[in-house]
């Protein structure tokens, strides 16, 4: 199924498949086996302006909307999800700048984000709390127009790599979910450290560790927003915008699993035809096509109306996240014994895929969150 897209959306879809295909395909392989921060891809996104998509002219970026957002997400996922999924939490660092930051802020540090020069990240769950917010143990207490701030953070994108991490710690433990705010903090502050990365299942290149605080001195200036306003900063961060990153990481594997189905069915032989003849694969890719259009449907539409309400971002994320597995998982079977092996990308396609129905809320919890809506409860 196509799609409309205005002159700058197709030259922003132009230009990053241009930029994926040549420079971030041929290592994603590499980048999977070896768990290597991929450091030279983020440079030929920075290269291309990709960072300050959705920043501000004003502010060093290109200023496009948020579907061009989800299609340069989508672009880079096809070749790399690893790479999409640092490109994404990136991206929601400039976003929350962008909704609650002063202008102090902002022109600190988006022109920064925008040209890829410093690296952005988020650390929101702790090993204690999980995805319920109001359950997170760090601590800002504030001292002398500073912030003193300790806990931990668990399995942080980009953790211990990216240079600006905004983070969500309780100011006031007797007002609840009015207590948590969200600060600014950067990597070089005295009482921040970070563990060594997880070893994954996959989006190996994305390293997800651990980040420690023990007394880190935070400037007062880096509260984004007020003090209490950090939970309705989030919400605004994820469901305008980040459910829809995340779920364009899922439609890029999927559409890439799909290609290099169709690819491999007209190419691999058994009894001298093609496994394309058999009727069986070709419901399995039948299949696969019609949930991947269902899926860029849902999430395109979703992200170009401006009527879109939170609890339509959370079901584009539930429904596309969990196709792609589906999606993969059908692309596995088509490639048979090579698709169990190392040498097909189907294999982390799958494991991939896998891994964003975890990210950004767990499927469950986005069913449950999307219920308590639908019956008038208050969202974990």
């Amino acid at each position: 199924m196509k799609f409309d897209l205005n002159n700058n959306q197709l030259l922003v879809q132009k230009t990053v498949r241009q930029v994926v295909q040549k420079e971030i395909a041929p290592i994603a392989s590499e980048t999977d086996k070896t768990g290597s921060f991929p450091w030279e891809n983020l440079k030929k996104l920075a290269a291309a302006d990709l960072f300050g998509i959705n920043i501000p002219t004003q502010f060093g970026g290109i200023g496009a909307d948020r579907f061009s957002f989800v299609l340069t997400t989508e672009e880079i996922a096809r070749a790399c999800a690893s790479t999409a999924l640092i490109f994404v939490a990136h991206s929601f660092v400039s976003q929350g700048i962008l909704i609650a930051g002063s202008d102090e802020q902002k022109k600190k540090f988006l022109p920064l984000l925008a040209k890829g020069e410093k690296l952005g990240a988020f650390a929101v769950h702790e090993p204690n709390s999980g995805c319920i917010h109001t359950a997170i143990e760090t601590r800002a207490t504030l001292e002398d127009n500073h912030y003193l701030v300790n806990g931990s953070k668990f399995m942080v994108t980009s953790g211990g790599k990216a240079d600006i991490y905004l983070v969500l710690a309780v100011t006031d433990k007797t007002k609840g979910a009015e207590g948590i705010s969200m600060l600014i903090i950067e990597k070089d502050t005295a009482g921040f450290e970070s563990g060594n990365p997880y070893n994954k299942m996959g989006l190996n290149g994305a390293s997800n560790s651990d980040l420690f605080f023990q007394n880190c001195r935070v400037p007062k200036q880096n509260l984004l927003g007020k003090e209490g306003d950090g939970l309705k900063i989030l919400g605004a961060i994820v469901q305008n915008f980040i459910m829809f990153g995340a779920s364009a990481i899922s439609l890029g594997i999927s559409e890439s699993a799909l290609q290099s189905s169709i690819k491999y069915a007209k190419e691999r032989v058994i009894a001298k035809n093609p496994i394309g003849a058999n009727q069986a694969i070709q419901f399995l890719i039948a299949e696969m096509a019609v949930k991947i259009d269902a899926a860029r449907a849902f999430l395109y539409s979703a992200a170009t109306n401006k009527n879109t309400e939170g609890i339509d971002a959370l079901k584009v994320k539930l429904f596309v996240s969990e196709i792609a597995v589906d999606v993969t998982e059908k692309a596995l079977q088509i490639h048979g014994g090579h698709g169990y092996c190392k040498d097909f990308p189907i294999e982390r396609y799958y494991r991939d895929a896998r891994g964003l129905t975890l990210h950004f809320n767990t499927t469950e919890l986005l069913k449950a969150n999307i219920g308590k809506t639908l019956v008038g409860l208050q969202l974990l």
